[in-house]
């Protein structure tokens, strides 16, 4: 498979479907798209795409309980000159905790091993204004960055 996609249209594509497909008419959650991602090759743009709409799922299914009032996803990509860098945050209720450690489900194993195929970490922050998960690589080469080597 080769070619390129423009990130942020692509993302912005993804999330308006998950969307219309699980919010509801009497949710008021909304999901905004920010940052300048570039064009990065198909492979690339596939995992970040499955992570983007794992985080927006496990949002959408478990950050607004009940119906939300003015819930807010924002899905964030930067590709800075060393590092890259995609975040879904939302403002609903936070991760559960037990013993001072967020749960995490299935969807947190295919983030982590989506992440660790694209050589990047998952941060993920939570609390009771929401919950933020990063994942973050070190750039290498240009990570299929068209057009944006590194310096």
């Amino acid at each position: 498979m080769s070619g390129t996609v423009e990130l942020t249209p692509y993302l912005s594509s993804l999330c308006t479907a998950i969307s219309y497909s699980m919010i509801s008419d009497d949710q008021a959650i909304s999901i905004a798209v920010r940052g300048e991602g570039g064009n990065v090759d198909r492979r690339k743009a596939e995992s970040l795409g499955l992570i983007v709409a794992e985080l927006v799922i496990n949002s959408l299914k478990h950050a607004f309980p009940g119906v939300a009032s003015d819930g807010l996803i924002v899905v964030a990509f930067d590709a800075g000159k060393t590092e890259w860098r995609l975040s879904v945050s939302d403002n609903g209720k936070g991760k559960q905790k037990h013993a001072g450690i967020a749960e995490g489900g299935l969807g947190t194993g295919i983030v982590a091993a989506l992440a660790s195929q694209l050589g990047a970490e998952v941060i993920t922050e939570t609390g009771p204004q929401g919950t933020s998960v990063s994942v973050v690589a070190k750039r290498r080469g240009s990570f299929g960055f068209v057009g944006q080597p590194l310096e």
